[in-house]
């Protein structure tokens, strides 16, 4: 079995949904052969797009959420049905025991990500980030714990 782990930009649009849709899905479809698992923490963008290629594919989904307030505080009312349709087809939801969303509850979830993957994939424009358990942060611990990282950014993607 493969367990491969996302981080990704949030602020994904327009046709880069679709550049970065299909790019997941050939991507996992080469892992679907043993026994594909995914994990995600389910922020919109990146990690929501992996959850449902995941989910196409015949894949496990297993979710891990930062923090048992984030469905109500970081959860934005248009992506709310997202969001819920894709727990409910998870496996598993981890929620953790940090009481808030915010940096320190995403490098948490971000370390148990990390801890449960064979592999990390970072939907990445590969620009340094915005500090602690954003994208940038979570590729550079995965890389010094010496997990593979399989970074997607098709050409034409863009941000925002």
């Amino acid at each position: 079995m493969t367990v491969v782990a996302v981080t990704g930009h949030l602020d994904l649009r327009g046709e880069t949904v679709r550049l970065v849709r299909d790019a997941l899905l050939d991507l996992l479809a080469g892992h679907r052969a043993d026994g594909l698992t995914g994990v995600s923490c389910l922020a919109p963008g990146a990690d929501a797009l992996f959850a449902d290629a995941v989910l196409a594919l015949g894949g496990r989904l297993e979710v891990v959420l930062p923090s048992p307030a984030y469905r109500t505080t970081a959860v934005t009312e248009d992506y709310a049905p997202e969001f819920d349709r894709l727990c409910d087809h998870a496996a598993d939801v981890l929620v953790l025991p940090e009481p808030a969303p915010g940096p320190a509850a995403y490098v948490a979830a971000n370390a148990e990500l990390l801890r449960r993957a064979d592999r990390l994939v970072a939907v990445w424009d590969g620009l340094p980030g915005a500090g602690p358990g954003g994208t940038a942060d979570m590729v550079a611990t995965a890389r010094t714990a010496g997990l593979p990282v399989d970074r997607i950014w098709p050409p034409g993607a863009s941000r925002g």
